[in-house]
């Protein structure tokens, strides 16, 4: 599959899924290490606006900045990449691709688009069954927005996207109630 290439001062969707469908979080630490390592590797290039990390799978929303040698870009996000899948390889004594493809990406036209991407990041535990509640949800950027406590997250900018934090929250009660009813009604027919 052929990518786009990706640009400066941009926002996109980041994404990727275990390889055959394997997980690759395999227990706590990995999140974790897999933070530090966005950290690293991607703020240097991009800031982060949201993300989320399931079991098998991942999603970032992010900006890139403006850099002049726009290679960079696409290399500290592959960076990430591969510095977690050869991690997790030596780790747990595993060999091949860790990774479904190289890293998918969709770039963001709109604030609509980007607000909408905001809400389906955060809501996407829930929405795959690996928590009954996505507020509570331990590797999501949702509980860091809606904290006080310091944040490497744009958390002014981000918030501003949906006017204040009130409309915020209640953005994604909204979106997730929608989806609670879609749910039901499609079970009751």
């Amino acid at each position: 599959m052929k990518y786009e290439p990706i640009i400066s001062d941009q926002f996109y969707h980041i994404y990727n899924r275990g390889n055959n469908g394997e997980n690759i979080f395999i227990e706590e630490k990995n999140y974790s290490y897999f933070l530090g390592l966005m950290k690293k590797h991607v703020t240097p290039i991009a800031d982060i606006y949201a993300y989320c990390l399931l079991k098998n799978h991942f999603h970032i929303v992010l900006i890139t900045k403006s850099i002049q040698d726009e290679n960079k870009i696409s290399q500290g996000i592959s960076n990430l990449f591969n510095s977690f899948a050869k991690a997790i390889n030596k780790t747990y004594d595993r060999s091949g691709s860790l990774f479904q493809t190289r890293f998918p990406r969709k770039r963001i036209t709109n604030e609509d688009y980007l607000r909408a991407m905001i809400l389906y990041v955060h809501l996407n535990p829930k929405h795959h069954g690996f928590t009954t509640d996505y507020r509570g949800y331990p590797h999501s950027s949702y509980r860091a927005l809606i904290s006080s406590k310091h944040s490497e997250l744009k958390r002014t900018e981000i918030i501003n996207l949906f006017e204040d934090l009130d409309n915020f929250i209640y953005c994604h009660q909204y979106r997730q109630d929608l989806m609670d009813n879609l749910d039901e009604t499609f079970l009751l027919e």
